[in-house]
């Protein structure tokens, strides 16, 4: 072959790989939306985010119904029981048995409402929420007052446990990757 021809070869190579990376279908199969409708409603139920749910659904179980983490979270969310419960209490949920956190759409309307809960405590601010669902409200605010963390994007690397930090950083990474692929589509 020469050199010619290799070049134009290495070109077309380029070219078909530059298209297939910017294909949308590319993009949502790598970013799929499992429980579609159900996110959406929890979404406007609570104003939250669909793109906030889906990138915590993703980093806490990829979208895996069953999934039990090593400290007992349950479920798509990932909720602790006895969170799960407070938040039955509190938000007047009836729940069908005890295995109610496996139900994807049970759990997703429970997360939801932890989210929406927590937006509400942190003023709104995303990236302190997205910290408290996972090391706790507590704790969060802790670091806060004794200042420890500012609470602000810029400073995730003064969050004191390392698991919450990248935590913050993965969720924050699905949001934008589920906006920036979906394109404002679910809103």
């Amino acid at each position: 072959m020469t050199r010619r021809r290799r070049g134009v070869l290495i070109l077309f190579v380029l070219t078909c790989l530059f298209l297939v990376l910017q294909s949308s279908t590319l993009w949502k199969w790598m970013y799929p939306i499992k429980y579609r409708d159900e996110i959406l409603a929890a979404s406007r139920q609570y104003q939250v985010s669909p793109y906030l749910i889906l990138a915590v659904i993703r980093s806490e179980s990829g979208f895996d119904p069953d999934c039990v983490s090593r400290k007992g979270a349950i479920g798509l969310m990932q909720v602790m029981p006895d969170t799960a419960s407070w938040i039955v209490s509190q938000a007047g949920f009836q729940v069908k048995d005890e295995r109610y956190l496996y139900d994807p759409v049970m759990n997703i309307w429970i997360g939801t409402w932890y989210l929406r809960y927590l937006l509400t405590k942190f003023d709104e601010d995303p990236v302190k929420v997205i910290a408290a669902y996972n090391a706790g409200p507590g704790a969060v605010s802790g670091w806060i007052e004794e200042k420890k963390w500012n609470g602000q994007r810029e400073t995730l690397e003064d969050i004191p446990f390392s698991e919450t930090r990248k935590y913050v950083q993965r969720v924050l990474y699905y949001q934008e990757r589920y906006q920036r692929v979906y394109n404002q589509q679910l809103q």
